[in-house]
């Protein structure tokens, strides 16, 4: 039990709004719960597919599994007007899958059923399961909805078990355990699904995310043990052929811009790349969204354009941590320093933890809250390390010189500091040293990717001078991209 407060409620729900929670395992083989997870999300999927509804997304209905609280409280947290609950049991190849819709407003059940079946037929349940539901919310379905929703998810109940496998690693990989080895174990089910369902074209941007990591460490000053610049190469053409797979299998032609906007950015195509981003940023809905839309809209002055999606798919995923970050950010690039303030705050409130900790620390120095920021890095960041680099961060904004000698006698204790050395020595003022460790990085194939992603962590305008990196330079005159990019903090002691 726990005396603090519940997170506030979303605003207001949507009409015609709906999360489907977690159907709950009855049996206990060794896969039975990441099968009705399966199950869940393939449901999830189907009916998103349908603009008549706002679907809670997987990340945000995901965070009540395992809880009992009433259905009024989840559906006020989620902004939804509805709730599906089910549960699945299994005895050898036989299923038992109830499924219930209920209206959150006075807990009336609108719809429910019981399915006995085998895992021969979990395909037709689900899919059953799906229609009825939408039928239930007066959802008028003709054929061409029917087919969009049957092509939604996986289609194989070996294929959506092997991928929970796979997301539980991957989750955990982001801040539970070593990320390589989280994501290698993830990669192993990721690849499997892949061998099942090759079309499946949203586990490619999943399994791109350890070679995109490995990348970034390396180039920037991690070793990582058995890495060679072959397995770089390698591993960078794995990047490409995942996202080469994702926009040829993408459903639609807004998800299929949106990975071909991933793709030339990561594979230095940046011709062009404004026209992409737009492309990518239209017509967008709840459901839309790229890995690498928000890194590129930010550098390239198109915060205010993202921050519109963001704000779209924080009403569809309201309690993942991503979520908040990526809106905070863009208001914060976008120059909104007290409004991204304000956004960071609740985001903290309802999705605590991650890089979302980091916005707000960011925004919290912009707005002159200095001392509040050291108290938040030494409540919430665990890690000595980059606990070090944001006490550093909000010491250059203030200008502390005083404060700074010991912070960066004790970095340089711990040695280059891999992805925000260069970033680091910016903030402090530190041209020469910032000019030596991008130039470095610059000469590197994956150089000029690994330095658009520190311009928007450091958020200080230009982190050097472009004339050190004429690889990253030619990229950006590629791009037409205006340098400096904007400057959402100011540092007094970098004078550039």
């Amino acid at each position: 039990a726990t005396d603090e407060p519940a997170p506030e409620p979303r605003n207001a729900t949507v009409d015609n709004s709906v999360a489907v929670l977690p159907f709950v395992a009855m049996s206990s083989g060794p896969d039975d719960e990441y099968f009705a997870d399966g199950i869940t999300e393939e449901i999830l999927n189907s009916l998103a597919q349908l603009p008549e509804l706002l679907v809670t997304a997987r990340t945000s209905a995901f965070s009540f599994k395992g809880q009992d609280l009433p259905i009024q409280e989840i559906a006020a947290m989620l902004g939804v007007q509805h709730v599906v609950e089910g549960s699945v049991r299994r005895s050898g190849e036989r299923l038992r899958v109830t499924a219930q819709l209920i209206r959150a407003e006075d807990g009336f059940h609108l719809w429910s059923e019981n399915y006995d079946s085998t895992s021969a037929d979990m395909i037709e349940v689900q899919e059953n399961i799906a229609e009825k539901i939408a039928a239930a919310l007066d959802v008028v379905l003709d054929e061409e909805k029917r087919e969009a929703m049957r092509q939604a998810g996986l289609r194989n109940p070996e294929a959506f078990t092997l991928y929970q496998k796979g997301l539980d690693y991957y989750e955990r990989a982001h801040g539970q355990m070593d990320q390589q080895e989280g994501l290698r174990l993830a990669n192993a089910y990721f690849e499997q699904v892949m061998d099942l369902v090759p079309e499946y074209w949203e586990v490619y941007a999943n399994h791109s995310d350890r070679y995109v990591h490995m990348l970034n460490d390396v180039v920037t000053g991690t070793q990582h043990e058995g890495v060679t610049e072959q397995t770089l190469v390698d591993a960078y053409q794995t990047v490409l052929a995942d996202y080469e797979a994702a926009a040829r299998f993408a459903p639609t032609d807004q998800l299929r811009y949106l990975a071909e906007l991933d793709l030339a950015f990561l594979s230095g195509n940046w011709r062009g790349l404004a026209g992409r981003l737009e492309k990518a940023l239209a017509d967008s809905d709840c459901r839309l969204d790229g890995n690498w839309t928000a890194t590129v809209a930010n550098v390239m002055g198109y915060s205010a354009e993202y921050y519109e999606v963001a704000e779209k798919i924080l009403e569809c995923d309201p309690l993942r941590n991503l979520s908040w970050f990526n809106a905070s950010r863009a208001k914060f690039w976008a120059g909104d320093a007290e409004g991204a303030l304000e956004m960071a705050r609740k985001g903290t409130e309802v999705a605590p933890g991650g890089w979302l900790t980091m916005t707000l620390l960011q925004t919290l120095a912009a707005n002159g809250l200095h001392d509040e920021a050291h108290s938040v890095i030494e409540a919430e960041i665990q890690f000595e390390g980059l606990a070090l680099i944001f006490h550093t961060m909000v010491a250059a904004h203030r200008g502390d010189r005083d404060r700074l000698v010991p912070l960066m006698e004790a970095i340089e204790l711990r040695g280059r500091q891999n992805f925000f050395g260069t970033v680091v020595a910016a903030w402090t003022g530190r041209r020469d040293a910032a000019n030596a460790q991008a130039a470095e990085i610059d000469q590197h194939f994956w150089g000029p990717n690994a330095l658009w992603q520190l311009v928007q962590w450091c958020q200080c305008g230009a982190p050097w001078d472009l004339e050190v990196t004429p690889n990253f330079a030619a990229k950006i005159e590629e791009a037409n991209l205006t340098w400096p990019p904007v400057s959402p903090l100011t540092y007094p002691l970098k004078d550039w």
